[in-house]
């Protein structure tokens, strides 16, 4: 993202400061007595206004449970139920940290605890969770699951997931992922964590910025009309270019890394995602993700991100810092010499 940053940091930090409220500023709001429907605010630019902080709190998963096969939405007494054995399983203490679809699948198997090896905290520090009626963020395909891997596809994935482990056993810095790294999150905005589910967003005529909470990442879109940049420059996020359709800002990405790993896909991820208002406190984020060499077909998931008033602070993770690089390689040679130390005890 270098070379458009370098051209765009100004125009950016304007945006951010100068940004208009997405909330209170409302054209066309219900009012208390009438009968006229909400309309989405409008910025300067006479865009539909996304400003302001959002944030992720929906508990449901990405892929619709096995459980749930022919269940694309769930009755409300279903959803409060779902709601209260969370609140039994995660809000005593007990539990394991719960992260991405963890607190939904406990609450529908109905644990007495929530438990993950890899965890280093216990559930005390978690947010508060949405329950809603759907029962997968993927509405395409209909069956709410991810399409099949390619043969190539699964090798990647299970690389990434060997990566991504807690315990991985590195040799060189490199073998890190980006997350571990603390580069960043990565994108498209669907994993996200009990601490790393804000987005900032600000606008201004002919610009868009989404700054994730997450490894401080901010996405500098135009909204120009201007093409993608040329195939051989490619970066941690894509190259983003975005433009309005009616009231919906659709921004499309492609030059990723072929180090970028989302899910098993690199550099040849495109995303096509759509940002639009669908109440005053709510944004609609839908996301279609392509790649033919991981996925035989497209897919698309939808997250709803609720307004809220809390400041978003940064997350304090950055490449090279104690608790990453130093910390996992330590802990990676500490276990290597363990080993040595155990197999020469029992070779006497």
């Amino acid at each position: 993202m270098g070379i458009r940053l370098l051209a765009t940091f100004s125009t950016a930090v304007m945006a951010i400061l100068f940004s208009v409220p997405a909330v209170g500023q409302v054209a066309g709001e219900k009012k208390a007595g009438t009968s006229k429907a909400w309309k989405a605010p409008l910025a300067s630019d006479g865009h539909p206004d996304l400003q302001g902080t959002w944030v992720n709190n929906m508990a449901t998963p990405l892929e619709r449970p096995a459980q749930l096969k022919d269940k694309v939405t769930l009755t409300d007494a279903e959803v409060a139920d779902l709601k209260e054995r969370a609140d039994r399983i995660f809000k005593n203490g007990k539990s394991d940290f719960g992260a991405g679809d963890a607190v939904f699948m406990a609450a529908l198997a109905n644990v007495e605890r929530y438990a993950n090896k890899e965890a280093t905290d216990s559930s005390s520090g978690m947010g508060i969770w949405e329950f809603d009626n759907r029962t997968s963020m993927i509405t395409d395909p209909a069956d709410g699951r991810l399409p099949a891997y390619t043969p190539e596809g699964r090798k990647r994935q299970a690389a990434f997931g060997r990566a991504a482990l807690v315990n991985f056993n590195p040799a060189f810095t490199e073998e890190l992922t980006p997350l571990q790294r603390c580069i960043t999150w990565g994108v498209p905005m669907i994993r996200t964590s009990s601490y790393t589910r804000y987005f900032q967003i600000a606008q201004t005529p002919g610009w868009a910025v989404v700054v994730m909470e997450s490894i401080h990442d901010a996405r500098i879109i135009p909204l120009d009309g201007r093409p993608h940049l040329a195939q051989n420059v490619r970066t941690w996020n894509g190259d983003s270019v975005g433009h309005w359709e009616d009231d919906t800002l659709v921004v499309d990405t492609t030059n990723f890394s072929s180090k970028t790993n989302f899910m098993g896909a690199g550099e040849n991820l495109h995303l096509v995602e759509r940002f639009s208002r669908a109440a005053a406190d709510e944004i609609r984020y839908e996301v279609t993700v392509e790649d033919p060499s991981t996925w035989v077909k497209p897919w698309t998931a939808l997250l709803r991100l609720k307004h809220t008033d809390e400041k978003m602070f940064e997350v304090a993770c950055h490449e090279g810092n104690g608790d990453t690089i130093e910390v996992i390689l330590s802990a990676a040679r500490k276990r290597e010499q363990a080993a040595k130390e155990a197999a020469a005890k029992s070779s006497k």
